[in-house]
């Protein structure tokens, strides 16, 4: 296993003020590392970190940052095109996306020379199945959730047709319909 950088193994709040240093685009690196290790100095630990070890640890958030970036954007693209799609049509299509990436990786590891290991057998069929479990959950909701909005319209439909002076038979009918009791 690689070691720390020096970056992580830096108090929470001291790290914190480099990540306050980092963003902020009047300061460089070098008077970044120099703060950070000012505040070494003033709490009193011997650690410092070098100006290679701020540019590293800079280019990993920046690259992480980047792909943060990017799956917002794919997210909000998809969302955008589904914004008039009830809220499940969302996890369907995030559920299809983690299926199609676990099938890709199986499919890739398969047609390498090296067997694929046991590990990585098991962790993806535990994906798959959590998939297909999180599918169910969320059909299940989606059923309950038009139920009840069946129910709550069918109530509004009564005490509407009731004030109109609907007969009870005519209510009962329309309640009948909205509910899909045949």
């Amino acid at each position: 296993m690689p070691r720390k950088s020096s970056i992580d193994l830096l108090p929470d709040e001291i790290r914190d003020a480099l990540h306050a240093l980092l963003r902020d685009p009047a300061v460089g690196q070098v008077e970044a590392a120099q703060r950070v290790n000012a505040l070494l100095a003033a709490e009193g630990h011997d650690q410092r970190v070098s100006k290679s070890a701020v540019n590293r640890y800079s280019q990993r958030m920046d690259a992480i940052g980047e792909k943060m970036r990017q799956s917002r954007q794919i997210a909000e693209m998809w969302i955008g095109k589904l914004g008039n799609q009830p809220q499940g049509q969302v996890g369907k299509l995030l559920n299809e996306f983690t299926r199609t990436m676990a099938f890709e990786t199986a499919l890739t590891m398969s047609e390498g020379e090296d067997p694929v290991p046991p590990k990585l057998l098991k962790e993806l069929s535990l994906a798959i199945k959590h998939l297909e479990e999180a599918a169910s959950v969320n059909e299940k909701r989606e059923r309950e959730i038009r139920q009840l909005a069946a129910e709550e319209a069918a109530a509004a439909a009564e005490t509407v047709a009731k004030q109109q002076g609907l007969t009870r038979e005519g209510v009962k009918a329309i309640k009948e319909q909205i509910l899909g009791i045949a």
